[in-house]
């Protein structure tokens, strides 16, 4: 019996030894240098649940803040299970960004976009996607391919919105850039097929940045579910077209070399996870931004009358010439709304726009950087009172006077930087400033309970309603 309770004492005193050391290895990683300050927090949680906490939208969340005030602006953590840098420095952020090409990601994101994606697959088959995207999304495919779909199913929405009394900007939004997108992608839909792509939208969980786990019920299941899902969708869309010679849309086109006699440049099973991503991306972005510019109008009542003065003129402009679609050149004149979208822009970008995996070894200061980690570079510059004058304010104004196409600075960087900048900047713009341009139609009224919150993600957990009249200060009736 005594040897028994000894072995048994020997086992325990093992495991408790090893869970010891294991925790200690945890909390101290090894580096070739001294590691940046900070805290590992609890093993495999790490500090996820403090960083993860939702927060206000408009300024950089506490779990931020009392780091740098701790560490100062760069420190070490670890969130989802990996181990990350997080970088508020302008000059090591832009570093970072232009030196390393992988995207900085946990594994239930590289899970959810697929290990073989075109995107993160490697720095060559990243830069075709791009090129890629670029004929499409650039201002030239703007101009030619996409203004008129967006203007066209935004004023249709708005008018139902009108008719029905109010309708929700983020849905809304979401719906005309689906709607666009998909006319745009895989050309004409079957209704069948068209309701069932809206649903797979719908599968999607809020939230992508969790823990790689994929158990049955839990979001990475259903983030992986909803994913499957879609891909085989556009894939058996595909398939059926070009086995019936029916025509794609103007992408797929692009994307198999059917335009001015190309070869063809991507596979099918290539193409449907490069246009999986191009969807997800576009989806979960813009349309939330959009619904937090329209929450900071509407809390400034000079902001809301200077924009309805603006898109007044375009209207009666539009009026006197007898035209109905907004041109390339009515955007390009909605100074004072690029200059809304770039201050809402600059004060919703609470979370990192850099992330980055960390190539090779990296030195900062007397500090080292060890390769295979996540480099997270938050833009705390955009809150910065030495670059702008009482940066929690939301103020339009102070972009007066300045150049309102450019999408990256040292000082404003809500795109990020590097060979990852977003490609669908200008397009993201365009989207939000025709959306406003036809709110401005009307007189609407956010519902003042309305919140807007990140938990990384933007999220409006009481929706983002707007109550909409058809009694407007102008009659377009004759064009609109």
């Amino acid at each position: 019996m005594v040897e028994v309770y000894e072995f048994w004492t020997i086992i325990v005193t093992l495991v408790v030894v090893k869970l010891c050391h294991w925790i200690y290895k945890w909390r101290n990683p090894t580096s070739n240098g001294k590691l940046p300050p900070g805290s590992m927090g609890f093993p495999i949680i790490g500090e996820t649940l403090e960083f993860m906490k939702p927060h206000d939208a408009f300024q950089l969340a506490t779990f931020l803040t009392k780091k740098i005030l701790r560490y100062g602006p760069v420190f070490r953590t670890s969130l989802f299970g990996a181990r990350v840098i997080i970088s508020t420095d302008i000059g090591l952020n832009m570093e970072i960004a232009k030196t390393n090409h992988a995207p900085g990601a946990p594994k239930s994101l590289a899970r959810f976009f697929g290990e073989n994606n075109l995107f993160v697959k490697s720095k060559e088959s990243h830069k075709h996607v791009r090129n890629l995207t670029s004929q499409f999304l650039g201002s030239q495919g703007l101009r030619l391919r996409m203004i008129q779909d967006i203007d066209s199913l935004a004023r249709t929405h708005m008018e139902l919105g009108a008719k029905n009394g109010g309708l929700d900007i983020k849905e809304t939004s979401s719906k005309i850039l689906i709607e666009c997108l998909a006319k745009k992608v895989m050309g004409d839909m079957e209704p069948h097929a068209a309701k069932e792509l809206t649903q797979c939208w719908r599968g999607f969980p809020r939230g992508w940045f969790r823990f790689s786990w994929s158990i049955p019920g839990n979001g990475v299941y259903r983030m992986l579910k909803a994913r499957n899902q879609m891909m085989n969708l556009l894939k058996e869309t595909v398939l059926k077209k070009r086995a019936s010679g029916e025509e794609l849309g103007e992408f797929f086109k692009i994307i198999f070399g059917e335009t001015e006699g190309g070869s063809e440049k991507m596979s099918i099973e290539n193409a449907i996870e490069y246009i999986f991503t191009f969807f997800v991306i576009a989806n979960e972005t813009t349309p939330g931004v959009l619904a937090a510019t329209v929450k900071l109008i509407n809390d400034n009542p000079k902001v809301k009358q200077e924009l309805q003065r603006e898109h007044k003129r375009i209207f009666q402009d539009k009026t006197e010439k007898d035209e109905a679609d907004l041109t390339w050149e009515d955007y390009k004149s909605m100074t004072f709304t690029q200059m809304v979208i770039n201050e809402s822009l600059r004060i919703t970008s609470t979370v990192p726009t850099m992330l980055r995996i960390v190539e090779h070894e990296t030195h900062v200061g007397d500090y080292t950087i060890p390769a295979g980690w996540i480099f997270m570079g938050f833009p705390s510059v955009h809150f910065n009172p030495e670059k702008y004058e009482d940066p929690l304010a939301f103020n339009p104004w102070r972009w007066e006077g300045k150049d309102l196409s450019v999408i990256l600075s040292r000082t404003y960087m809500p795109f990020g930087a590097g060979s990852r900048l977003c490609l669908g900047a200008e397009f993201a713009k365009m989207q939000m400033a025709i959306f406003i341009h036809h709110l401005c139609r009307y007189t609407w009224s956010m519902k003042t309970e309305t919140k807007v919150l990140r938990r990384f993600i933007l999220m409006f957990p009481r929706g983002s309603d707007v109550q909409i009249s058809e009694d407007t200060e102008v009659d377009n009736s004759s064009v609109y």
